[in-house]
């Protein structure tokens, strides 16, 4: 019922919208958004998601409104409202206040005709047939369409802003979330160990540098150029052919043309890279020079993944 209801929204869509969109976008204030029981809660939600995508948002319960909070609206700010009936006495009282301070009202209501959609100046419709509650009582559908306009706002508004990846992490800057989106290559590797040897390096100091870097690979370098890797697989299969490797050198088991990455890189774009080369390290290059090692378990450390 739920969803039946979420895609009749569709049809309940008209030019108020858009207006409101406008509205809310060329505002110089703030988005204020009340309401009272179970839409109150869903006014909380709507308010997270516009903050954290560029609209600056504040709650205000319709009950505290009218004891007080009515300060919290400023001069230039718009008011959401969402109520079911818009008609409940919280709204019947906080409305005429709102409208003489001459702030402009947006009402999230499922009746058009009710006292709320009445004195708002504009109305999307979230009208919905039937609760899901057996009872036809408990907010369950409708609650559902209120949370599904906001987003719809939130997502409109942040198209209209050109909102980005990068505008997102200012706004999410901790958790696994925040690091997928501002942590880059450079910020791991350059803490990790830089492991490297020459083409004729020997065996036997490779697996020296391989070991004390703990790292399971080393680059190979030519004049700080990448030209190939060995890793701890590549040793592993040496030894299994060969008896005696005194003489041979890094360039005699070296993987050539290994996959590398740009320090100024991403680190989920790393993380993407090894996945799709099932592979557990990546060569960093810094402006085509040789600047360390990305390993996988340093992005599982990081809860990237």
């Amino acid at each position: 019922m739920e969803g039946e209801s979420i895609l009749n929204l569709s049809n309940l869509i008209t030019d108020d919208f858009a207006h409101a969109v406008q509205l809310i976008y060329n505002s110089k204030g703030r988005v204020i958004i009340t309401g009272i029981g179970k839409s109150a809660i869903i006014a909380n939600k709507i308010v997270a998601t516009l903050n954290s995508t560029g609209t600056p948002a504040i709650f205000m319960h319709a009950a505290d409104a009218i004891h007080g909070d009515l300060g919290l609206i400023l001069k230039d700010d718009v008011v959401i409202c969402i109520s079911k009936s818009g008609n409940t006495p919280e709204i019947k009282v906080l409305l005429p206040l709102i409208k003489s301070a001459k702030n402009k009202i947006i009402a999230i209501t499922g009746n058009k005709a009710s006292f709320l959609g009445q004195n708002a100046n504009y109305i999307l419709d979230a009208f919905v047939e039937k609760e899901a509650c057996p009872n036809n009582l408990a907010p369950t559908t409708s609650t559902t369409a209120q949370l599904v306009i906001g987003d719809a706002l939130a997502v409109c508004l942040l198209d209209l802003r050109g909102f980005s990846s990068n505008d997102f992490a200012k706004y999410h800057p901790g958790g696994a979330l925040g690091k997928k989106l501002y942590l880059r290559v450079e910020d791991i590797s350059s803490v990790n160990q830089k492991p490297k040897v020459n083409p004729d390096t020997s065996i036997k100091k490779v697996i020296v540098e391989i070991s004390e870097k703990m790292l399971g690979v080393t680059a190979v370098v030519d004049n700080d150029k990448i030209i190939g890797i060995i890793t701890d697989g590549d040793l592993r299969r040496m030894l299994s052919k060969v008896d005696d490797f005194s003489k041979l050198t890094a360039k005699d088991i070296m993987s050539s043309n290994p996959r590398r990455i740009d320090n100024s890189a991403m680190a989920i774009d790393a993380l993407e890279l090894m996945e799709a080369n099932d592979i557990s390290q990546l060569l960093v290059e810094e402006n085509g020079i040789y600047a360390g090692v990305v390993h996988l378990h340093d992005l599982i450390k990081e809860g990237i993944i």
